[in-house]
């Protein structure tokens, strides 16, 4: 049974959660947050201090010695807003693998928000559709808009509760202007989406993070509500609360249930985010879910290690759901593209024996196929290096940052130049998938010879491996001719010969 760690480096707090997969089924080993405010310097002079990287270090020692009791398989470790944003973020990170050995993941807050739905998605069954995903932390916010499981919307806020304080709430409590000031920002920057939600239309609203989970405790401890409507805030309730915490000193936020020390000081600028998209979005109000960006982490890293389980599922809809929206946006001919993905699919299967790569190659293959012609969007000329940097820059949700450039990497080389070492886009990767990518990339580049001619003249493509020899049989449509695409598969026949030392021959069936 593969046991799996998850650790979320938050602008105000470090949380860590291992799990184990079960059947299908991840069940829960241990639990571990404090609060560091690691980004409370960070909103302030866009720095990590050294006290606050101090603490959140000796923290990550202590969730390193938890990782090892467990004896978890994988360890995947990712920083947040302030370590989006800090100056000083890689030095922090050195510290970090030095102390623990891990590598920490920054991520964008598209992917934040990304991993977050799958952690729901995979673990609650919410039949309503459309339902808002709202997750508060220290430095952002991120909402997202899903229908029937699928992402339809995301974006990330910088509205994060720590942020904010820091930055307009300097005296206990508040003053008048102060407070003012904060709405008119927080107005601001939710005005900018309010018609995209709006149009949505949510039916369920679910909040996560330690901000909603607060939040929800104040209401339960104020209007004693019941069972499960103890995790459920309305839109009136949520004003009501938002205006009394305002007024609140520190000390007197702190005896309400739910809030502790630390939370006190933060969570009246939640509390304005929070009540302002319930009333500009015109919400009824929000369910409070325990799950977040962890479960995520451990949905994905269950999900790479068995596709079966519900969250592979998922992760594979989010990844197809990510690539389509990008053929889209870039104006890739779909037809095409499904075309070629097709053709380097069955390449793969047919060739299995002779390329030798790992079972993952083949899902990076289709992805790379569906988008080789993205660069064609900003210029013919230099497209393929224009393909490179758009796939390995771009928010293609699902993959990490490697994994593009692995991607970007198969989809570059498919005109006159050809991967080696010295590249950059080969550089970048590890030695031991620099020659997976280069025979990944002529696969594609062979798949692409199949369609040059774009009309679909090539009805299937048998592939025969015999005596150290490949014979490609193309089968033509009817009264269609297949002379332009025997022709682009002679010229890969030399290259053939180098990456995989056979021969390659192709006819018409």
């Amino acid at each position: 049974m593969p046991t799996f760690a998850a650790v979320d480096i938050g602008s105000n707090s470090v949380r860590l959660k291992i799990a184990r997969l079960t059947g299908r089924r991840l069940r829960q080993v241990h639990e571990d947050r404090e609060v560091t405010r690691l980004g409370e310097s960070v909103y302030r002079g866009n720095i990590l201090s050294p006290e606050a990287m101090a603490d959140t270090v000796k923290v990550l020692r202590r969730f390193h010695r938890a990782v090892q009791e467990a004896g978890a398989d994988t360890v995947r470790a990712v920083g947040t807003s302030a370590l989006r944003d800090a100056r000083n973020a890689k030095a922090f990170l050195e510290w970090v693998r030095s102390a623990t050995g891990w590598k920490v993941e920054i991520i964008s807050g598209l992917e934040e928000a990304r991993l977050i739905h799958l952690g729901l998605v995979s673990s609650l069954r919410v039949n309503a559709a459309p339902v808002l995903m709202m997750d508060l932390g220290g430095g952002s916010c991120e909402l997202t808009v899903s229908v029937k499981s699928h992402i339809r919307d995301t974006v990330s806020l910088p509205l994060g509760a720590v942020r904010l304080t820091n930055e307009f709430l300097h005296h206990d409590p508040p003053r008048k202007l102060e407070l003012q000031r904060l709405r008119r920002f927080v107005e601001r920057e939710i005005g900018r989406i309010t018609d995209r939600i709006s149009r949505a239309r949510p039916k369920v609203v679910i909040a996560t993070s330690g901000t909603a989970a607060s939040l929800a405790a104040v209401c339960h401890g104020l209007y004693k509500t019941k069972g499960s409507r103890a995790t459920v805030v309305s839109r009136p309730q949520m004003r009501r609360i938002g205006k009394m915490l305002a007024r609140l000193p520190i000390a007197e936020r702190q005896k309400l249930s739910g809030v502790g020390p630390r939370r006190a000081e933060i969570i009246a600028a939640g509390a304005a985010v929070y009540s302002e998209i319930l009333e500009r979005c015109q919400l009824s109000g929000f369910r409070y879910s325990p799950l977040g960006l962890r479960d995520g982490l451990l949905a994905q890293m269950a999900a790479e290690y068995d596709r079966s389980t519900r969250s592979g599922k998922q992760l594979e809809s989010e990844r197809w759901d990510s690539i389509r929206a990008a053929v889209a946006h870039y104006r890739v001919d779909m037809g095409h593209a499904l075309q070629v993905r097709q053709s380097a699919m069955d390449l793969f299967t047919a060739l299995r024996s002779v390329h030798r790569l790992p079972p993952e190659y083949r899902e990076w293959l289709s992805a790379a196929a569906m988008l080789y012609e993205v660069g064609d969007y900003v210029n013919r000329n230099g497209r393929h290096r224009h393909t490179y940097y758009i796939i390995s820059h771009s928010e293609i949700l699902g993959y990490a940052p490697q994994e593009r450039r692995k991607i970007a990497a198969i989809a570059r080389y498919l005109g006159k130049s050809q991967p080696v070492p010295g590249d950059g886009p080969m550089k970048v990767l590890l030695p031991a998938d620099r020659e997976f990518v280069r025979k990944t990339s002529l696969l594609l580049r062979l798949a692409r010879a199949l369609n040059l001619g774009r009309s679909g003249a090539v009805r299937t493509a048998r592939a025969r491996v015999r005596n150290g020899e490949v014979s490609l049989a193309l089968l033509a449509k009817p009264r269609t001719s297949v002379d332009l695409e025997l022709w682009a598969v002679e010229k890969e026949r030399s290259y053939f010969r180098e990456v995989f030392g056979r021969e390659l021959s192709a006819a018409a069936a």
